[in-house]
């Protein structure tokens, strides 16, 4: 069954790198795919939910910094170490790459797993938040395809580990706030 699976991860990817790689994708997904570019619309978003979200809006912030952090490293130190899965950049040939390609591994993306972490959490507060979140994070994580740093099965993985991740913590967040009688 593994290989069966390995091999629809690379007729995806090799369908999603090559076969819709186009002049205007192969300029925007590199930007897209660059956690820099992302960092200040996070930072305003954060500092707007913690400065004018009231108590609400500082939870959420304490929470998804919590929750990326976590995992960010549980991703990086224990899962990818796990699997040694190898990006394909490095294993497979005519990969259409666009960024540079690390000897890092594979499997789950942690774009993935941090921005769907990130958008479940924060959209569970605040549902108007829902569409662009998410949309946001499918663009950061199918970007990794795109780029030719990540077969679509690492951003699957890594964007069902960020939800799940982000359920236990709200799990465990409406057991405290029961526990300690708060509203909201």
């Amino acid at each position: 069954m593994g290989e069966f699976l390995q091999n629809i991860d690379v007729s995806l990817f090799y369908f999603i790198n090559k076969t819709l790689a186009n002049p205007l994708c192969d300029k925007v997904m590199p930007f897209i795919t660059e956690n820099n570019h992302w960092f200040l619309v996070y930072i305003i978003l954060l500092g707007w939910l913690f400065f004018k979200g009231g108590a609400k809006g500082k939870v959420v912030v304490v929470m998804a910094l919590l929750l990326v952090t976590l995992t960010d490293q549980v991703n990086s130190f224990y899962i990818k170490d796990f699997f040694h899965r190898v990006r394909p950049c490095n294993a497979l040939q005519g990969v259409h790459l666009l960024v540079n390609c690390t000897d890092s591994f594979s499997f789950t993306s942690s774009h993935a797993i941090n921005n769907f972490g990130a958008a479940t959490l924060i959209s569970h507060f605040y549902k108007n938040f829902k569409y662009p979140l998410f949309i946001t994070a499918f663009l950061v994580s199918i970007s990794r395809v795109f780029v030719g740093v990540h077969y679509p099965f690492d951003i699957l993985c890594g964007a069902l580990l960020g939800v799940f991740a982000a359920l236990i913590f709200i799990f465990i967040w409406k057991k405290i706030s029961k526990a300690l009688k708060l509203k909201f």
